[in-house]
This record gives C-alpha cells, sequence and structure tokens, in this order.
C-alpha cells in the first residue's frame, strides 16, 4: 500500500511555515510520507483536489484521496491523520 499526504501550502502563508517544520521532522523519523505543493506555483493540482485554503493537507492511498485537513496542526494529530 502507498501512502503519502499531500501538503498544500504558499511561501506567504504564516501557518504553512508553521506547518512545515513539523512534517519535515515526521518524514525524516519515517513517521510520514508526503510532498509539499506550492499553490501558487502548481495550480493544477490545487484545482484537481480542491484546495481552497491553506495548509491543506490530503491523504492519498494508492492515489485516491482517504481524508484531508486543513489548517495548522499538532505532531499528534499528523501522525493520528496519517495512521487513520
Amino acid at each position: 500500500m502507498s501512502k503519502e499526504i499531500l501538503q498544500f501550502s504558499a511561501n506567504w502563508c504564516q501557518p504553512c511555515k508553521t506547518l512545515s517544520p513539523i512534517m519535515e521532522k515526521l518524514k525524516s523519523e519515517g513517521k510520514i510520507t508526503y510532498r509539499k505543493i506550492d499553490v501558487d506555483t502548481d495550480t493544477e493540482l490545487s484545482v484537481k483536489y480542491g484546495v481552497r485554503n491553506i495548509p491543506t493537507l490530503i491523504l492519498l492511498e494508492n492515489g485516491e484521496v482517504k481524508n484531508r485537513l486543513t489548517g495548522l496542526q499538532s505532531e499528534q494529530q499528523l501522525i493520528n491523520f496519517y495512521n487513520g
């Protein structure tokens, strides 16, 4: 099973700047897999997933959307989100 979080963010978004180091820490510890998407440069994916607010996290399992979260999340919330 392939699992990954799409993290939709932007350079000007303050909550996104706060969330990114938490995501990176969890990734480096092997607790999550994620890909960061800049809504200003990758509008295609933003439209595809209906992203209207950032930060938005979309959990994909085998390419299918399983869950989504919007807003700043704690480390524990991110782990719970990823593990379902």
